[in-house]
């Protein structure tokens, strides 16, 4: 299950709890690039609740379509990853490090006050 929401001008809320199918990654991609048209200087808070490992053609997906979502990911400049997992967190601070103009910061879910503020300041 996911939910991506547009909770600001420039910020985008996603939620991924579970496994994601091929279709799942499809929607979700789709929705990502949609409700950020015209974004600048954006904002995420990507609260990770329980992750799986998504089916491989959902991966492939993925793959096939990461031009496009690195030229997406642009249009914003920090991102709150908010899970429980370390290496989840590790994972995205990680990758902020290789995508420039990108600042990712990791937080446990009972940090969203704090993930709230990294964002807006």
């Amino acid at each position: 299950m996911f939910s991506i929401t547009v909770a600001g001008v420039n910020r985008l809320d996603i939620v991924l709890d579970g496994k994601l199918s091929k279709a799942d990654m499809r929607k979700l991609l789709d929705d990502y690039v949609e409700k950020s048209e015209g974004m600048t200087d954006g904002v995420m808070l990507y609260r990770i609740e329980a992750f799986a490992m998504p089916e491989p053609a959902a991966l492939a997906v993925e793959f096939a379509r990461l031009p496009k979502l690195i030229k997406t990911l642009a249009r914003f400049n920090k991102v709150a990853v908010i899970s429980d997992k370390n290496w989840i967190k590790r994972v995205g601070e990680w990758e902020g490090k290789l995508i420039p103009g990108l600042a990712i910061k990791s937080f446990s879910p009972e940090e969203v006050a704090a993930a709230e503020a990294w964002l807006s300041g």
